[in-house]
């Protein structure tokens, strides 16, 4: 069925987005690094690889510059976000961050897709389809 052809491949290049999230963010915490200063370096390779594979794979929609400052911008809402999480739990909770790095990324999921499709989905205005 096609309904769930997208949310499928959103899924798939999700997870190798989270899977090379946590692992920049795992592996700094391994050398003492800040997950403020690794969420910023995640955030730069993430959106690279996110675009690309959302833009080609997930929607199948041409790459434009207007789509990846989109595409940017929303997932720019993830670093405060992912930094309050990580607060909460690491610094207020106590959470080891190996802990609480998957969970953070867990609840910023389903906001994702929303703010991919957002960005790479461009529905043209009800005045230009005339």
């Amino acid at each position: 069925m096609t309904i769930w052809r997208t949310p499928t491949r959103f899924a798939i290049v999700g997870f190798i987005c989270a899977v090379t999230h946590n692992a920049i963010l795992l592996t700094a915490d391994l050398w003492h690094v800040h997950y403020a200063r690794s969420c910023a370096i995640s955030y730069v390779v993430v959106v690279l690889l996110g675009f690309a594979l959302h833009a080609h794979y997930t929607f199948r929609q041409p790459a434009s510059a207007a789509s990846f400052w989109r595409y940017c911008l929303s997932m720019a809402a993830n670093y405060p976000a992912t930094l309050a999480l990580l607060f909460l739990m690491c610094d207020i909770a106590g959470w080891p961050v190996a802990i609480a790095v998957p969970t953070a990324t867990a609840l910023l999921f389903a906001a994702n897709f929303l703010a991919s499709r957002w960005a790479i989905v461009r529905r043209p205005s009800p005045a230009s389809r005339s």
